[in-house]
């Protein structure tokens, strides 16, 4: 079963993340950029889900650190982000995002996005 880090500070987007992924997949949580750092390192995921709007240390710092580390960057990171400008995406995929997802999320794309980067 493949591990996912679901990185999202508002608790029914958490859940319900949670409800379409729990079956299939081993979940972990973060509410901010800092315990996404620390819980990548802990669980060393398979993915990461990762909100950009968030406390303490943004999701945009967040990915920027994540794919600095050399043991941390092999993992894909998907943007799951209410940011929809123009812009927002290229963005994202400069901080190192593999792949980007507005909100709401259309869970058939989701778990599209899902299996290719975990190569199901």
């Amino acid at each position: 079963m493949k591990t996912i880090l679901i990185v999202e500070d508002i608790e029914l987007n958490r859940d319900l993340l949670a409800q379409l992924l729990e079956d299939e997949h081993r979940l972990v949580f973060a509410a901010d950029g800092l315990a996404a750092l620390e819980r990548a390192a802990e669980a060393r995921p398979d993915l990461i889900l990762m909100d950009l709007s968030l406390p303490r240390m943004d999701g945009w710092e967040a990915t920027r650190r994540l794919k600095a580390d050399a043991e941390l960057s092999r993992i894909p990171v998907i943007v799951l982000s209410a940011h929809a400008m123009s812009g927002d995406e290229e963005r994202a995929r400069a901080c190192g995002c593999d792949d980007f997802l507005t909100k709401p999320v259309e869970e058939a794309v989701l778990f599209d996005k899902i299996a290719r980067h975990l190569g199901a």
